[in-house]
């Protein structure tokens, strides 16, 4: 005789009837992969003491960025490395047509001069000359041969021809600069150069960006007085420094705003600031005079969309900021190069390419330019007049 089973003590019965753990699992999981990462991300927003302040973005939209006429958006393509790994962060470069020398500043502290190569010579030759102790960043050429230099740790030098090195002056109506870096020498003697941030140094300079507060200068050093004159205070990054060939004014360039400042030094606008280019369709960095009637300025990256938005909105600033100190920061430069203008302003042409970012200097050499970066361990030179920018219809 067969045992009567009871369905209910089947194992199938049981199976059916055994709670099923699979809900609490799937809660934990989601929290754990998208809640509690909101959450902690929210703290640390909240706990974060940086506070980033609002740009004057109305002056950074007054019209569309400028577009030179004639473009070249591939410059890398016919560009040549000029002293790959011995030149590391040629920041600026300054050319002296007597000696036909290029001297640079790199990270390592050294002044170097690189001789141009010629016919018989194919090979550039690279010679550590003077190390400031700092860091090297704008060069200019004095009235007795002498090289001054903007160096960010060091404030403003003077070395001679025999590389005496000399400090003029660190500091201005008591605050000791932060990062000297733009310079020019005028016929006079009196010296122009920046603090492109009294409060940061240049190991922490992207948070000067990311603050946007204007603590840059733009001020003189009388050689005879030896007096350090503030002209211009409240920049946002004040970076290079020009001289105009005929004397008369200064400009200068105010990095995250994309724009050059000129301040006159002489006529009935002395001691008045005007804007010479805004708009710029990068970031300028240095500038220079090729002596033929146009500036180049180097353009370290060229405005995105995430750089926009970053300027519009502080809030995005901190959270770049809070990247910053804790996964990086995310890579957003491209399409770094050189921008030619006239005396007046006008874009002239531009020399631009994706894969470049960071260029800090360009000077002309006959039909060659030369570029610097504070990045990258080499100079750039171009031929432009083998590969040349083409008119943009």
């Amino acid at each position: 005789m067969s045992e009567s089973k009871n369905p209910a003590d089947s194992p199938e019965s049981a199976t059916q009837t055994q709670p099923s753990n699979s809900w609490p699992s799937a809660t934990t999981s989601l929290f754990l992969i998208l809640i509690l990462p909101v959450i902690t991300a929210t703290l640390i927003y909240q706990l974060d003491s940086f506070d980033p302040a609002p740009l004057p973005y109305h002056e950074l939209t007054r019209r569309l960025t400028r577009r030179a006429p004639a473009h070249n958006p591939r410059m890398l393509r016919g560009s040549e490395r000029v002293g790959f790994g011995v030149l590391r962060g040629p920041e600026d470069v300054a050319y002296h047509s007597g000696s036909g020398l290029i001297y640079t500043g790199c990270e390592d502290g050294w002044l170097k001069r690189v001789k141009l190569n010629d016919s018989e010579n194919p090979e550039f030759v690279v010679e550590s000359w003077v190390n400031t102790g700092g860091r090297p960043l704008g060069l200019a050429f004095g009235l007795h041969n002498e090289v001054v230099v903007a160096d960010a740790d060091e404030g403003l030098l003077n070395v001679t021809s025999e590389g005496e090195v000399k400090l003029l002056t660190d500091e201005a109506e008591g605050v000791k600069f932060g990062i000297t870096d733009g310079v020019d020498v005028a016929v006079d003697g009196t010296i122009y150069f920046t603090d492109a941030s009294y409060k940061y140094n240049l190991k922490h300079f992207v948070w000067d960006f990311l603050e946007g507060r204007p603590y840059g200068r733009f001020m003189s050093y009388d050689s005879a007085t030896k007096q350090t004159t503030v002209l211009v205070r409240d920049l946002y990054f004040a970076n290079g420094v020009v001289v105009s060939p005929d004397q008369s004014h200064v400009i200068f360039c105010e990095t995250p705003m994309r724009r050059c400042r000129k301040y006159y030094v002489q006529g009935d606008k002395k001691g008045s600031v005007e804007t010479f280019i805004d708009q710029l369709p990068g970031l300028p960095d240095n500038i220079r005079y090729d002596g033929e009637g146009h500036y180049w300025i180097a353009l370290s990256m060229a405005p995105t969309l995430a750089w926009d938005l970053a300027v519009r909105y502080p809030f995005i600033r901190k959270v770049m900021g809070i990247m910053e100190k804790y996964t990086g920061r995310p890579n957003v430069e491209k399409n770094g190069g050189v921008l030619a203008v006239d005396l007046d302003g006008n874009l002239i042409s531009h020399y631009y390419d994706p894969g470049l970012s960071l260029v800090s200097s360009v000077i002309k050499i006959g039909n060659q330019i030369f570029c610097g970066s504070i990045f990258h361990p080499y100079m750039l030179r171009l031929n432009i007049q083998q590969y040349p920018t083409m008119a943009v219809a």
